[in-house]
Formats: structure tokens, C-alpha cells, sequence
């Protein structure tokens, strides 16, 4: 998509990486997974995230599994690729690549490594966005980078820089950033939710467009969303409180993966729960908790 293209919104998934027992790229169930997608409602999907563990996969591998889940979707829903990385110029030739494997948006963390301030930040962004013609989005993610970005400099990146279109809000309070960001920044960012909806209504109440949850819930979080979007808080709520406590589980840190891919094997979707260290595996107990906590999620 152009930055001049509808906004996007709605449920876009995280997409899981399906690795073999031996730690290998499993892409028939890559495939597998993004028709699961589709049949469930998506309104697009997230690639190369956390939940993705995009932090284990080498070049080669994200190459292929762009092509690959590019020519499955075929253009039927937009694609949002992360592109961070540590350094500037690693970034936007990521991000050049990405765009033209078939990305529709880029997905950019903050530098986290050496981490920069207000100007720096302003600077890698600005990189990224003269070398692509794709909109991007900011993900503001500082459990996990360490990175502060403020209203203000989110705005001013929404305001400045050509094709920064989207934020994605992980700074708890979200709810409370998505109020600030949404007064500072107008009409010139769109705002999506993450860590795994755990604010989903919340955050749509406040002005969020859009969430970025994990891969196992899909129809699920569509169903909330179509809720919210017709007007049924209630009916909303009534969805959302019986997904909570597995949502709730999948939001220990290092875990959550795990617990998502033993979902969507137990939904015979994929084949293999495996995640690439330095990924956690849940233990016997855990896996227990998890079984019950699916049970009480799949109740209508």
C-alpha cells in the first residue's frame, strides 16, 4: 500500500514462526497458519515480531518466509513487517528489502542497543522513510527496549516525517499514552494496540484503530472487534472476559510464545510447538495451566 491508501485497521495477528523438532523453518505450517488467518477473519497480519521470534531468524530465512507468505496472501489482506534493528543503516536496508518482497507497512523498533535520544531517534526514523515509499509504523515498546518515546516526539514524527503513519502503543498505561498521543498527534498518526490486547477495549474506546495480538485467538479478537465497531460494548465484553485469563497467561514474559504455539498445535494448525532459544519452553505444569485455561476460553 501507498501512504495516500486507506488506513489500516482491525485484528492483525502476529504471525508465529513454525520451526520442525530440529529447530528448522517449518513452511508448510507457515502456510498452514496464514490460511488459518484468513479463514478466521484477519484484517492483516503482523510478521517478524516478538511473537515471531523474529530475534532468531537469520536473513536467509525472513527472505523466504516473506516470499513465501507474500504469494500465499496474494494481496487479500495488508502485510506489516518488522524492519527495526540496531543500527540505522541495517534498518533501511531491511526495510528496502521487506517492501520489495510485498510488505504493505513496516513494523520499526527504536535503536535499543546504543540507544540515542530525541534527535537520533528523529534522524534513524527519517532514514528509513526517504528509502521506502510504504507507510511505517512506530512501535513504542519500551518493556523491551528500554526506549522512552513521548507524545510529543511521537507526534512530531507523525507531523515530520513523510511516511511515519502508524504507532503501535506498548507503554503501559496504554490507555493513557493513546489519549496523550491521540491529543498531540491528531489525524497525522493512526494508532494500533499490542501486548497481546490485553486493553483491546480499552484502547479502542480511547481512539486505537487497530491490534496486533498473538496468533491464537484470531476469531476470537475479530469478533471483539466487530463488536466494538457496531456499537455492542456489552456483547464486547462478554467475549473478551472469557479469552482474558489465557490472554493474561500468554503475557509472562519469554513464555507466551510457547503457550501460543501449544494452541495452535492443539488446534492442529501447526505441527510442532518448538521455539529457537533464547525462547522459553513451558513446563509440564505450565502446560497444564495452559490446557485448562484453553477450556475455559473455547466456552461459549
Amino acid at each position: 500500500m501507498s501512504p495516500s491508501s486507506p488506513a489500516l485497521s482491525g485484528v492483525y495477528p502476529i504471525a508465529n514462526t513454525p520451526f520442525h523438532p530440529d529447530g528448522t523453518v517449518d513452511y508448510a505450517s507457515q502456510e498452514r497458519l496464514v490460511d488459518h488467518f484468513l479463514e478466521q477473519g484477519a484484517h492483516g497480519l503482523g510478521l517478524f515480531g516478538n511473537a515471531s521470534e523474529g530475534y532468531t531468524l537469520s536473513g536467509p530465512e525472513r527472505i523466504e518466509l516473506m516470499r513465501r507468505i507474500s504469494s500465499r496472501v496474494n494481496g487479500r489482506v495488508p502485510l506489516v513487517a518488522s524492519s527495526g534493528h540496531t543500527g540505522t543503516d541495517a534498518a533501511v536496508e531491511l526495510s528496502k528489502e521487506l517492501e520489495g518482497l510485498g510488505a504493505d507497512c513496516l513494523m520499526v523498533l527504536p535503536p535499543y542497543f546504543l540507544k540515542t535520544d530525541g534527535d537520533g531517534l528523529m534522524f534513524y526514523f527519517e532514514a528509513i522513510s526517504r528509502a521506502v515509499k510504504i507507510p511505517i509504523m512506530v512501535q513504542d515498546a519500551p518493556l523491551m527496549t528500554q526506549v522512552a518515546m513521548p507524545p510529543a516526539l511521537l507526534a512530531r514524527m507523525g507531523r515530520e516525517i513523510e511516511n511515519v503513519k502508524y504507532v503501535k502503543v506498548e507503554a503501559p498505561p496504554t490507555g493513557t499514552k493513546i489519549s496523550a498521543l491521540a491529543r498531540a498527534a491528531g489525524d497525522s498518526l493512526t494508532l494500533f494496540g499490542g501486548l497481546n490486547c490485553q486493553f483491546f477495549i480499552e484502547e479502542w474506546q480511547r481512539g486505537a484503530r487497530g491490534q496486533m495480538p498473538g496468533s491464537d485467538r484470531t476469531r476470537d479478537l475479530v469478533r471483539i472487534w466487530d463488536h466494538l465497531e457496531n456499537g455492542q460494548v456489552e456483547e464486547a465484553w462478554r467475549v473478551f472476559g472469557r479469552i482474558l485469563p489465557l490472554l493474561r497467561f500468554e503475557l509472562q514474559p519469554g513464555l507466551g510464545v510457547s503457550a501460543q504455539k501449544h494452541n495452535l498445535v492443539a488446534d492442529g494448525v501447526i505441527a510442532c510447538a518448538k521455539v529457537r532459544h533464547p525462547t522459553a519452553e513451558l513446563d509440564a505444569t505450565s502446560l497444564a495451566e495452559l490446557a485448562f485455561l484453553r477450556q475455559l476460553a473455547n466456552r461459549e
